[in-house]
């Protein structure tokens, strides 16, 4: 055990050689290491918004659980008190500073989950998301063919999107809003909005989360824009078997893998990150000033 100085705060690490990735060795220590190189560019996606903590203590092959309760927390990290359907109230981490990235990081928090939407308006989310998740045989490509699909046709109703790899095999597509709107809208919209691909793509989408449903094809998953939902960070690390992440990409880099294959292009390991933010700043920066109404449904008709 040792204490560090971050940001001004003493944070107490422990259990730095600890192997998190048993094929690379990949210890907490660089894990740690990871989350404070890149915090710069990850903590404005995480300001203001409850987390949702993914731990693996004895690594990414081990137990691991979804902990929302903001537990033995130093007394200088803030929390939000949200009450649960039982109607027990849990107080959520509220990840604002490096500090606090580090301390989360410190809890083997391998991936950060965190709201849509911003304390105190957890009823208005920022963005609708759509997760992109193949079906075998179908992969990344697959995934990358629809995502151009799903900017096309938000395009045509006059909505920007952003894409960003889920860190395994999938991708994200999110619609930034950042104006007043409520849940019930944006899951309205989203579930159209996968039944229009899947009805106009029937062999390469589909909307129904059924198993039998899914093989060969890349279900549009819409269930995420839900209050009681989270969805994985820009920037956060993902339980694979290498310490890849789950990282926003440009449009151009999906077309080409849609086109030419080789998906590995668009799955990145930690240590090439930081070096990627540098050259090209942040992809996904736009999501949080972009505002955009939603249209109406009846848009959508095919």
């Amino acid at each position: 055990m040792q204490e560090v100085e971050v940001a001004g705060r003493r944070v107490r690490l422990t259990n730095l050689d600890k192997i998190l990735w048993p094929e690379t060795g990949f210890t907490k220590a660089q894990m740690i290491e990871y989350y404070v190189r890149v915090a710069p560019w990850l903590l404005p996606h995480l300001a203001g918004r409850p987390l949702t903590l993914r731990r693996f203590p004895n690594g990414v092959e081990g137990i691991n659980w979804y902990q929302t309760r903001c537990q033995n927390r130093p007394p200088w990290l803030p929390t939000f008190p949200i009450p649960t359907r039982t109607g027990e109230i849990q107080d959520f981490c509220l990840v604002e500073d490096e500090a606090a990235l580090a301390w989360v990081a410190n809890q083997a928090a391998v991936e950060l989950h965190p709201y849509l939407a911003r304390v105190p308006d957890l009823d208005r989310p920022s963005f609708v998301v759509f997760d992109l998740d193949p079906g075998e045989p179908a992969g990344l490509r697959e995934c990358c063919a629809l995502a151009l699909l799903l900017r096309e046709l938000l395009d045509g109703v006059g909505l920007g999107s952003f894409t960003k790899s889920s860190g395994t095999l999938g991708l994200h597509v999110y619609v930034p809003l950042n104006t007043p709107v409520d849940y019930a809208a944006t899951k309205a919209f989203a579930r159209a909005v996968a039944r229009l691909l899947a009805g106009e793509h029937p062999r390469l989408a589909v909307h129904e989360q059924k198993r039998s449903l899914r093989a060969g094809k890349v279900l549009v998953d819409w269930l995420q824009n839900d209050a009681t939902r989270s969805t994985v960070v820009a920037y956060s690390l993902r339980a694979a078997p290498w310490p890849l992440v789950s990282l926003p990409l440009a449009w151009e880099e999906v077309a080409e893998v849609a086109a030419e294959g080789q998906p590995e292009r668009l799955l990145f390991r930690a240590d090439a990150v930081v070096e990627r933010l540098e050259r090209r700043g942040d992809l996904f920066a736009p999501t949080l000033e972009l505002e955009q109404t939603l249209p109406s449904l009846d848009r959508l008709d095919p």
